[in-house]
């Protein structure tokens, strides 16, 4: 596996994103992009096993 792709909405009536990975049970959210983009980071960590590799950031 070398990436995962992620669907990004933003929520128009809330302010915020949120993010799903497309195949995989990762979804995470964020107040800003920035914020966004670590939440996924770790949502990502956490959600392969360590011995598994993960994808690049």
């Amino acid at each position: 596996m070398s990436e995962i792709i992620f669907e990004v909405i933003e929520d128009e009536i809330d302010g915020g994103y949120s993010a799903s990975a497309l195949g995989y049970g990762i979804h995470t959210d964020g107040e800003s992009l920035e914020a966004l983009r670590r939440n996924v980071k770790e949502a990502v960590e956490c959600y392969f096993d360590p011995s598994m590799e993960l994808p690049k950031f």
